[in-house]
């Protein structure tokens, strides 16, 4: 980017700007980044709902396990669109696990004390898990209307006809 600076700044003496610092950084490598998000909401989600036996490196390929130990400034070989069916599968069942969890924490905590979803959770204002899990399957290359078809079972089951119509 060019960057204007007006006559009287140029002569000034000092220690060198923040701008000029930041144009200097070395540009990251986008997809790695995203990469990298997903496998903190999937920690997040595991940490969250406390699931067991979940293995979070086990919902990635062995590209994908190798870039989480990369610079994100270098360009590196992520999961391509051809995806072993065993850890489809595992990534599946794994969305599943977090509408389900999700479903009955609210359930449970409406039913219990009648309280509303943001007090129940306070740091997740706006978070909704279901949807979360619905936008984690695209980068996880699994079938959103599946995760929102089980979230919908999940509400019916639970007695949330109003919620499951919706």
């Amino acid at each position: 980017p060019v960057l204007d600076t007006e006559d009287a700044w140029v002569s000034v003496e000092g220690p060198v700007s923040i701008v000029e610092l930041a144009l200097e950084q070395k540009r990251i490598h986008y997809p790695l980044v995203e990469h990298q998000f997903v496998l903190c909401t999937v920690l997040y989600a595991i940490m969250r709902f406390s699931l067991k036996s979940v293995k979070p490196l086990s919902l990635f390929d062995s590209k994908g396990k190798n870039a989480f130990f990369k610079d994100l400034t270098s360009i590196q070989l992520l999961p391509s669109g051809d995806m072993d069916p065993n850890v489809l599968s595992i990534r599946q069942q794994f969305l599943l696990k977090v509408v389900s969890a999700a479903v009955q924490t609210l359930c449970s905590s409406q039913k219990a004390k009648e309280v509303s979803e943001e007090e129940l959770f306070p740091f997740e204002k706006g978070k909704n898990w279901p949807t979360l899990a619905a936008d984690l399957a695209q980068y996880l290359q699994i079938s959103e209307d599946l995760v929102k078809r089980h979230y919908v079972c999940e509400l019916y089951s639970y007695g949330m006809d109003h919620l499951g119509e919706e």
